[in-house]
């Protein structure tokens, strides 16, 4: 009986999601020639096509997208079976926070994944502000927490962790919008008790930009509607890019902007072995 490649399956993954074969290739440590191997020979298992092929890069046909969800589960239980034979299977409860900035779009996907490799983890996740996930932190009230630190400001208690991935600031509007020389910029932000917020108005007003707050959204979704929809400009990291946004070329007057870094928060004293192993995890899979 012919069955599937546990390998091509994973390379499999890793293309689509990636989006192209090249972009693959070091994810799973092979040559681009070796992954482009590996699809043939899947879809030649398969009897037909699983990728569509263009200039843009790769997307799963529609048997392609039916065999996506058998691989994710086939790789998922082929991970834990190893890990359980080593006696690594990790299982308990996690809470954890997420600063609403981090990969916004794919968030929800990236932890979708992460329970189905570990289903034996309870996962609490609690997407909120830098600041509140810090001072959370500090109470006890989450095991795990990942903020956002703009390059060069204060010296919160994620500073001095390693970064676990890194993006620009960019200045972003409705698709094809031209701010008008010498009307003040109408700035989009979150409330003032976020430190984006906090950061773009000091900036704004040290450069002696004029601006004028003309919509203040609840979190980082509402604000991409109100970008799309053409309501201002806003100082957003390059992952909340989003359809109907684009990032405003310079000059517009408007100052150049640093990077951010996304942290996980310091590890406690005493914390368990469950915890530190899951934050391993984490930093594996959130990259």
């Amino acid at each position: 009986m012919q069955t599937f490649d546990l390998e091509q399956l994973r390379t499999f993954v890793a293309v689509v999601e990636a989006g192209s074969l090249t972009a693959a290739a070091p994810q799973v440590f092979l040559s681009q020639s070796a992954v482009s191997e590996q699809m043939r020979k899947l879809e030649e298992r398969a009897g037909q096509s699983l990728l569509t092929r263009s200039k843009a890069g790769v997307a799963p046909t529609v048997a392609g997208t039916r065999l996506l969800g058998h691989a994710q589960r086939l790789l998922a239980l082929a991970d834990e079976a190893l890990r359980d034979l080593r006696g690594e299977t990790l299982q308990g409860e996690l809470r954890l926070a997420v600063t609403d900035y981090f990969r916004p779009a794919e968030l929800a996907r990236l932890l979708g994944r992460l329970g189905e490799r570990y289903p034996q983890v309870r996962l609490h996740v609690s997407v909120m502000k830098s600041g509140a996930i810090e001072a959370g932190y500090a109470q006890g009230q989450f095991d795990v927490g990942l903020s956002m630190r703009i390059a060069g400001q204060g010296d919160s208690a994620s500073s001095k962790a390693p970064a676990l991935r890194r993006e620009s600031l960019a200045w972003m509007g409705a698709t094809g919008l031209r701010p008008v020389r010498g009307e003040p910029l109408r700035l989009l932000v979150l409330p003032d008790t976020c430190s984006l917020h906090q950061f773009t108005v000091k900036l704004l007003k040290q450069r002696r930009v004029p601006f004028t707050v003309a919509h203040v959204a609840s979190g980082v979704a509402g604000l991409q509607s109100a970008l799309a929809a053409g309501l201002g400009v806003a100082c957003l990291n390059e992952s909340s890019l989003c359809e109907g946004v684009a990032r405003l070329a310079l000059p517009h007057g408007l100052p150049a902007l640093p990077r951010v870094a996304f942290q996980f928060l310091p590890p406690r004293r005493g914390e368990s072995a469950f915890v530190t192993r899951a934050r391993e995890l984490l930093a594996s899979q959130l990259v």
